[in-house]
């Protein structure tokens, strides 16, 4: 609660090894120096912000994430800044980045999928009755906890590093729903279809629109051409094919991803201790 609640400059802590290099500045382990206490430290560079016109961005991100509150989403506990740099004191998340994990693994079985679609469920239903969308739910953007739970993280899209880890030529386009693409006005359902997407290519190894040429996803993803290997669980092709539906009012709700006969019979979804007793 002092993290939240006080006022800090870098001499409070000890900066340790970089966890993540960005457009705009670098990520570190840190640990105040009163308690020990550990951190993900983000430092952006004032200059690199100001040069792409996203004060006004950074702020609200700031404002939003500070103040969110679950167990599936990264704590950003406070933040502050002096002459050249702003800094935003963040919870560390010590499994690293779901992407890794799934590069390293290829794909994930039914059990861990569906645990990360419960929790992500929970966490964005949390979101929208805060009027928050995500709008960037993908590997790159989520975080594993102690447990390997899902935190979601990076909630603004400029403020953080442009996903270069995608190197297929269209890996902005991969997890972007019709309207979007179209662009056309969305609302939070977008995040429907990122789960959904997501759900694909935790099972799969890959984005279910992903092709050789941006075109071509582009279409794939306008004409909702999902292609199910022979591999994918039923239930789980179930809970895919009713989330990427081209009409937004069409998608599965958060409420019934939850009760999804598939989700219930994989989830091993884990509270922390602190979660349970306020739930």
């Amino acid at each position: 609660s002092s993290l939240v609640s006080r006022r800090f400059t870098i001499a409070d802590f000890e900066i340790g090894r970089p966890l993540g290099k960005g457009k705009f500045g670098n990520v570190y382990l840190a640990r105040l120096k009163e308690n020990h206490f550990i951190v993900a430290l983000k430092v952006l560079f004032k200059s690199q912000i100001e040069k792409e016109g996203l004060e006004h961005q950074l702020r609200r991100e700031i404002e939003i994430q500070a103040r969110l509150q679950h167990p599936n989403i990264l704590r950003l506990y406070n933040y502050f800044h002096d002459a050249r740099r702003v800094y935003l004191i963040l919870e560390y998340a010590p499994r690293g980045e779901l992407y890794k994990e799934l590069q390293k693994n290829h794909t994930f079985d039914e059990q861990r999928t569906a645990t990360i679609m419960e929790e992500l469920a929970d966490a964005l239903t949390y979101c929208h009755d805060k009027k928050v969308i995500h709008r960037d739910i993908k590997p790159e953007n989520l975080l594993l906890g102690l447990r390997g739970e899902v935190k979601i993280a990076d909630f603004g899209w400029s403020v953080h590093t442009p996903s270069l880890r995608r190197n297929t030529m269209c890996g902005t386009l991969d997890y972007l729903p019709p309207e979007m693409v179209e662009g056309r006005t969305y609302d939070e359902k977008v995040d429907l279809w990122c789960i959904g997407v997501l759900c694909y290519e935790l099972l799969v190894g890959k984005p279910p629109f992903e092709s050789t040429s941006y075109n071509e996803t582009y279409r794939r993803i306008v004409k909702v051409d999902v292609r199910f290997p022979q591999t994918m669980p039923s239930g789980a092709q179930d809970l895919i094919s009713r989330l990427l539906r081209y009409k937004p009012q069409e998608r599965l709700p958060l409420a019934q991803i939850l009760e999804h006969p598939w989700v219930q019979a994989h989830s091993r979804r884990v509270l922390p201790p602190c979660a349970q007793m306020t739930s």
